[in-house]
């Protein structure tokens, strides 16, 4: 009998671990879907509605843009916030108001500081006006000071954001001539990690991205990172843009693939493409483009491939000359969207 009753016990035991065993393959696999984010930047959407743009589902039904986004598979939200812009669209308010509206969808939010009153990219990063005459020791406790405002202001309307971008598209730094990388890399260093510090003296959980152009280029890369390594900045996530045409996707993403994969080993990091696009003309490229992309991108190592975000999809009917939306001319998400439900 105790024979039997060993026998018993371990076969019991075995059965249980083999559930258990199955049970966490089951929980690893759901962690997998969501862990990876599908977002779109959307910040003209108050602006668009303000000058009486709507949009549209494919029966033609007029829809709240974050609900047909969702309904796209779009689980996260892209934000730019300007210091003091001469119109208010993207300041503190309105960024408040699209916030809600995402948190209400159900989506993260990815709050991405230019750290001027207007656009920030590679070929300008200009001070806000309010900052122009401040020393740099001020103008670097100024960023964190202004940082840490805003995510108070989300805070006191019960949003916290899941990143946070110290600076967009910043190959060359930010905040110039102070935080011009290739002249003072130890200054671009300081303020990104002012900002850093900012965040997560705030809030230690919000991951805090670093954002550069070109996703494919591993030298731009290894070379504003490795000097932001040396200088005592510190950062979560690499943040990248990629902008291929209809004929040179395929090795763009391969490219940029192999970049993030170099990023993950060198820094021991996790990666996002924070901006994507392609011309509203070629839908179907597109699609195949973005459905390669987020393949790619989800199959890194370790999760370590946080997302991809199309930057401003809803954009249609030539609005503010931008042609690189996923929108058709009747206010409906072109088939480039449905590569965001796979």
């Amino acid at each position: 009998m105790k024979k039997i009753f060993l026998f018993i016990t371990i076969i019991a035991f075995c059965g249980y671990w083999g559930c258990s065993k199955n049970k966490q393959n089951i929980i690893i696999t759901s962690n997998d879907t969501t862990h990876f984010f599908k977002g779109a930047d959307v910040s003209w959407v108050t602006e668009m509605e303000a000058a009486g743009i709507h949009f549209y589902d494919s029966t033609g039904t007029k829809t709240d843009l974050f609900t047909l986004l969702k309904q796209k598979g779009i689980n996260a939200i892209r934000l730019r916030i300007w210091v003091n812009p001469t119109n208010g669209w993207c300041n503190t308010n309105d960024v408040i108001i699209k916030a809600k509206r995402a948190q209400q969808a159900g989506m993260k939010i990815l709050l991405d500081f230019h750290y001027s009153d207007s656009w920030a990219d590679p070929g300008k990063q200009p001070k806000p006006a309010t900052w122009l005459n401040l020393s740099f020791p001020s103008l670097v406790t100024t960023l964190g000071t202004y940082t840490t405002q805003v995510l108070q202001a989300l805070q006191q309307q019960n949003i916290t954001p899941t990143w946070v971008q110290i600076g967009n598209e910043v190959d060359n730094g930010m905040l110039w001539e102070d935080g011009r990388a290739s002249t003072h890399m130890n200054q671009f260093a300081a303020l990104i990690q002012s900002g850093y510090t900012a965040v997560k003296s705030f809030n230690t959980n919000i991951k805090v991205i670093v954002h550069v152009s070109n996703g494919y280029n591993n030298s731009l890369f290894r070379w504003l990172f490795d000097g932001l390594h040396a200088n005592g900045a510190k950062w979560d996530i690499i943040g990248m843009s990629l902008y291929p045409d209809t004929a040179n996707w395929a090795s763009y993403n391969l490219q940029c693939i192999t970049n993030m994969n170099d990023m993950i080993a060198r820094y021991h990091t996790s990666v996002m493409i924070c901006e994507a696009g392609m011309p509203v003309t070629q839908p179907d490229i597109c699609r195949q483009f973005l459905t390669d992309l987020i393949q790619k991108v989800r199959s890194l190592p370790n999760q370590q491939g946080i997302g991809v975000f199309y930057w401003e999809p809803e954009c249609y009917n030539n609005w503010q000359g931008y042609t690189l939306g996923a929108f058709d001319n009747t206010g409906k998400p072109t088939v480039a969207m449905n590569a965001f439900l796979q």
